[in-house]
């Protein structure tokens, strides 16, 4: 039987963010032009500076509306997110990486489908076809290793759990705040999200997928995971343990 929750009010954006001063700012200018007025949700902005060098900080305090909070040192990905998880407000987040790989449009979608299904949280997934679209593989300008490394952890996940997401490492994840702030975290790196899969559904909870935009960017331009990334992912799979929850991809396309 569906859980019966209460109709959230407020969304709270949660972006950890590590010396992205070239996407920052026009990164939360697209998050606050997001009109969620058709919900009838308010919208809360966080950044989570995770101890940059750079100019993150000051160019996200100077937008309006965003409130900003700075980890004393580079303490991690996972470490930013619990540290801004622990801030909100709303009674949802949504956590949205600094960059620009990912469209705060989508959003939308994702709301959309948390309301109607009552799931716990909704994943945006790269790899689910959107309106239009034929079947999506690897995006372009996405390296071999990313891809490989993502759809591979896929079936990792799935082996643990016995369920299974078609992208368990997107960076726009959707979660309800009651059930986030009950999992104790404790993963500091990349790792977070999968520690956020396996206990969401270890706590009987469901996860939705809907599709979204991708837009990848280089080492170059800032990709900060690496190739062990992946053994530390499989590591915390196993570490969590097997899930007692299930999960359902959605596999319509997007109507945006």
């Amino acid at each position: 039987m569906p859980h019966s929750w209460p109709r959230p009010q407020r969304l709270s954006v949660v972006t950890p963010a590590f010396n992205e001063e070239r996407f920052v700012g026009a990164l939360l200018a697209k998050v606050l032009a997001v009109d969620l007025s058709r919900f009838g949700l308010s919208k809360e902005v966080l950044v989570i500076d995770d101890g940059s060098t750079d100019r993150t900080a000051e160019l996200a305090r100077a937008v309006p509306g965003v409130a900003v909070h700075q980890l004393a040192s580079n303490a991690g990905k996972g470490a930013a997110v619990r540290a801004g998880v622990a801030r909100a407000t709303g009674d949802l987040v949504i956590i949205q990486d600094a960059d620009l790989e990912y469209e705060p449009d989508d959003y939308i979608p994702m709301i959309e489908e948390l309301l109607r299904s009552g799931a716990a949280a909704v994943y945006g997934s790269r790899y689910l076809p959107r309106a239009g679209a034929g079947r999506v593989s690897r995006h372009p300008g996405q390296g071999w290793g990313p891809y490989l490394g993502g759809r591979s952890l896929s079936v990792v996940q799935w082996w643990c759990s016995g369920v299974f997401l078609t992208d368990t490492v997107t960076a726009l994840k959707l979660i309800r705040r009651p059930v986030v702030t009950a999992l104790e975290l404790q993963a500091v790196g990349f790792e977070l999200d999968h520690e956020l899969t396996a206990r969401i559904l270890a706590a009987g909870h469901t996860i939705r997928e809907v599709p979204i935009r991708y837009h990848p960017r280089s080492r170059a331009e800032g990709k900060k995971i690496r190739a062990r990334d992946w053994l530390i992912a499989v590591i915390t799979y196993l570490r969590v343990g097997r899930p007692s929850g299930r999960v359902t991809a959605r596999s319509a396309t997007s109507r945006s």
